[in-house]
């Protein structure tokens, strides 16, 4: 039987994710999106918006003006549901989503600079098992599973116009972070030792993105924008380390064995590419589409099999019977897939002059299909969302600039074809806030 504990079930975490899923690869991969893009399925690669932050392609950073500097930060709250078909969980979490901030730097060049979360790890579940029941008495063996941690990104970004309608950027990033997963193996009884892995890694290297966009228009009203990206896929100069300790029980500090596995160079990042496609009518309608692969298939991560303390035979007490996992690793049966996904999105402003604040909304919606990088199992995954946006405008008079307050909302589904495997719903509620600041202003005096 599976027992969610959650951390107590009802929880508020600072990463925003309590997935049991995060405990396989990197963790849970977070959407590198702003408010311009919350709302319409993540939508980016053929989104260029002068008034709003566009981090998914850099090449979108040429559309800022000269007088503009711009500030975007957003929140999101979070309500995620688990359930494997016998028990229900329920989870709640509040995450920093990203900080960021564009201005430009010469004649149709603008740089950006911000962080991102990358990836996100948060869990804790366990499950029991009767190993032996007879005239003694019952031996129950306890499995919990725990982990934390993540990788983030400090990002600095230059996007250009290098001639009329073609755009090219990229941004360089400092990837760091901690991956950290326990297991540890108990029993009922104190004749029984507890037996504790540890898992960990420190992370510390680079991140390359680039793109490029090309805008045509047709007529006054008509215009169509084409974007693609590349991330640079390379090795991670980083090591993974395992402790394996047998200890009198789970919450004793003194180890009564101990063994450190390392594994060097162990970790990669893949090549990932996107294409998308925008269409602006007069500047109040915007539809679009983005296609992501991300080539996580042949990426190399550790594995650690199961290995005994001492490096031969096992030393343990007279009375303690030996756990063994049922895997030749550590961790469930688990590998990485390519990963793909399909976003769709529109955005809608009724009127940039009227009078009514209602009119003057941009209103969106949106939807993605995805298959996540991450198969246990062998079983198939699904994850879909849907979801909506409305973005309030809100005029400076000293400045003559407006800003922007996005409210979005997101229902996403996360589906494995396996029966016990668990099913996970999310409804998540996001605040992004645009600063537009004037820019080098010059003043004329008469």
């Amino acid at each position: 039987m599976l027992l969610f504990t959650m951390i107590g079930g009802i929880m508020v975490a600072q990463n925003g994710v309590n997935s049991p899923y995060s405990r396989y690869g990197f963790g849970l991969l977070s959407d590198q999106s702003t408010s311009a893009n919350k709302g319409m399925g993540g939508l980016s690669f053929g989104l260029r918006n002068k008034y709003q932050i566009n981090v998914g392609n850099p090449a979108s950073y040429s559309a800022i003006d000269s007088l503009t500097f711009l500030f975007d930060a957003g929140v999101t709250l979070q309500n995620a549901n688990f359930d494997n078909g016998t028990v229900k969980m329920n989870a709640k979490n509040s995450s920093l989503d990203y900080l960021a901030l564009q201005f430009r730097i010469f004649k149709n060049i603008g740089m950006t600079a911000g962080f991102l979360p990358y990836s996100k790890i948060n869990y804790s579940f366990s499950s029991s098992k009767t190993i032996r029941e007879d005239e003694e008495g019952k031996i129950v063996s306890y499995e919990t599973f725990a982990g934390d941690g993540g990788l983030s990104q400090a990002f600095l970004g230059v996007g250009g116009e290098i001639f009329k309608g073609l755009s090219v950027g990229a941004n360089v990033s400092y990837l760091w972070g901690d991956l950290n997963h326990s297991i540890t193996n108990s029993y009922n009884t104190e004749n029984i030792y507890a037996n504790i892995r540890s898992y960990s890694s420190q992370i510390k290297t680079y991140k390359a993105d680039f793109g490029i966009q090309y805008t045509k228009e047709f007529g006054p009203k008509n215009k169509v924008t084409v974007g693609a990206t590349y991330s640079l896929g390379h090795n991670v100069n980083a090591d993974a380390h395992k402790i394996q300790r047998t200890t009198e029980s789970s919450s004793s500090s003194t180890p009564l064995n101990s063994r450190v596995d390392t594994i060097s160079n162990a970790y990669q990042i893949p090549h990932c590419f996107g294409i998308g496609f925008t269409y602006v009518y007069d500047n109040r309608l915007t539809v679009g589409i983005d296609y992501t692969l991300q080539k996580w298939a042949n990426v190399k991560y550790p594995h650690f099999t199961t290995s005994s303390i001492g490096g031969g035979q096992t030393v343990l007490p007279p009375k303690l019977i030996e756990h063994t996992t049922n895997s030749s690793t550590d961790y469930e049966n688990w590998k990485f897939n390519n990963a793909y996904k399909i976003a769709i999105g529109a955005e809608y402003v009724p009127s940039y002059t009227a009078r009514s604040l209602f009119k003057r909304m941009r209103y969106r919606l949106g939807a993605y299909y995805a298959d996540p990088y991450i198969k246990v199992k062998e079983a198939d995954t699904r994850e879909y969302g849907v979801g909506g946006a409305i973005v309030v405008p809100i005029f400076n008079t000293h400045s003559s600039k407006t800003s922007f307050l996005t409210l979005s909302a997101e229902y996403v589904n996360v589906d494995p074809k396996v029966n016990n495997l668990i099913k996970e719903n999310y409804l998540k509620l996001s605040v992004g806030l645009t600063f537009n600041e004037l820019w080098f202003f010059k003043w004329k005096v008469q």
